[in-house]
């Protein structure tokens, strides 16, 4: 018998913090799930990313109103993946960002992904039924945007394809401060089965290019510090390299993906065994590591019966 994917059986609830990671904005962080990050304006505030359901938005909501009464305005989605815009609707905001290559991949596989994650991390979508559908932003942008929070200045900007060919960050410069989005993690396994290898670091020199005193990652501890930030890009690094080059050698020599995931532990399991949601992550990073290293540059869309063909092929 086929057993379950590692995150089916990940049930139990998370402690939540609130971290206050620069003059008015903070990161909600909870072991390892999908973090969101508020940033606090003079007349109002801006979510960035908005979690898997509104259930779960809710209790971002709670955090916030603990530390300010100002109106909600904007949410601003890293990426297209349902864990982190399905809870959008929930803070009832006049504006909803994405990047054009964000949306372009809702339109594209939105649903797709949203029937795959149900199916991979029940957890994350208890009060599933609340999600009134996708979500779709209200404003788009190829690689600039600035917003005004009164006088705040958000830079919200594409610097590169990484956790997906969408991702975005988002830079506060009066705190000199960044929400990154699963560019970067911390002490948590990367996502890579809609990445891209080969420009994902390259996008991580281009955030240290900022010096940022400090990072909201996607998921992790809110890194506070220049040299907790600089471990936390080199982590990234490594780990997206480890899982690359290894997966890379099996199936450019024709190897099986099956050995292909063998290959992969031995060279990550010694590092990165301990981080959150590794096991999680990795029949997804080898897939499509294995397909990128095979001339495949747009991820294949994930669905939830490809999930398990996947995954059959990786127990066989």
């Amino acid at each position: 018998m086929t057993k379950a994917f590692a995150s089916q059986g990940d049930l139990g609830e998370k402690k939540v913090s609130f971290t206050e990671v620069g003059n008015g904005l903070w990161a909600f962080t909870a072991e390892g799930d999908p973090n969101t990050g508020v940033i606090i304006g003079d007349e109002s505030v801006m979510i960035i990313d908005a979690q898997a359901t509104p259930r779960l938005a809710g209790m971002v909501i709670e955090r916030v109103r603990q530390v300010t009464d100002k109106p909600i305005s904007h949410v601003v989605l890293s990426h297209y993946h349902a864990v982190r815009v399905l809870g959008a609707s929930a803070y009832g905001a006049r504006e909803i960002v994405m990047s054009d290559a964000a949306r372009a991949m809702v339109a594209e596989r939105g649903q797709e992904d949203w029937d795959s994650e149900f199916q991979r991390f029940p957890r994350l979508f208890e009060g599933h039924d609340s999600i009134p559908g996708l979500t779709w932003p209200t404003t788009t942008f190829g690689t600039q945007m600035t917003v005004y929070l009164g006088c705040r200045r958000v830079d919200l900007m594409h610097l590169g394809r990484a956790h997906t060919a969408g991702d975005i960050v988002a830079f506060v410069p009066d705190a000199n401060v960044m929400f990154t989005g699963d560019i970067v993690e911390y002490r948590s396994a990367c996502y890579c089965g809609d990445g891209h290898f080969s420009d994902w670091p390259s996008t991580l020199e281009r955030i240290r290019a900022y010096d940022v005193e400090a990072i909201a990652p996607g998921r992790g501890d809110a890194l506070l510090g220049t040299t907790k930030v600089n471990a936390a890009l080199d982590s990234t690094a490594d780990f997206v390299t480890s899982t690359y080059r290894s997966v890379a050698r099996i199936a450019q020599g024709g190897g099986s993906l099956k050995e292909a995931m063998a290959a992969c532990r031995a060279a990550c399991d010694p590092k990165f065994s301990d981080f959150a949601i590794y096991e999680h992550c990795l029949p997804f990073n080898v897939a499509r590591a294995y397909d990128e290293a095979l001339g495949m540059d747009t991820p294949r869309i994930w669905t939830a019966e490809r999930d398990l063909d996947m995954w059959a092929q990786l127990q066989a």
